[in-house]
């Protein structure tokens, strides 16, 4: 099998963005628009596709991290956990209004 080289000698890249920047690719919408199943190939491979429109970025294909938002942030530093459990404690005056809305709502259906 021979693989397609570049003028560099490098290996030719599966697709042929306008610009190409570490780790990301810049495609226009046609350019998406022919090659989708090539940029959604290049996002698994960790590259970054960033699509353009008449030469202004209108959106950023990138793959789905496997951490959650929160971890994260609280990785990036932007989130502190809390240092203990922050459960509020049920007063009596909530259970007591409760109560008598509950009593209310059953006296209007009626």
């Amino acid at each position: 099998m021979s693989h397609r080289r570049g003028a560099d000698g490098a290996p030719a890249r599966l697709l042929t963005p306008s610009r190409v920047t570490v780790g990301s690719v810049e495609l226009t919408v046609t350019q998406l628009r022919k090659d989708l199943t090539k940029a959604l190939d290049a996002v698994k491979a960790g590259d970054e596709v960033i699509v353009t429109e008449r030469g202004t970025a209108i959106a950023r294909l990138g793959g789905v991290e496997s951490t959650s938002l929160l971890a994260q942030l609280e990785a990036d530093g932007v989130l502190t956990p809390p240092a203990q459990s922050r459960a509020v404690p049920r007063l009596p005056e909530a259970e007591a209004a409760k109560d008598a809305l509950s009593s209310l709502l059953g006296r209007l259906r009626r």
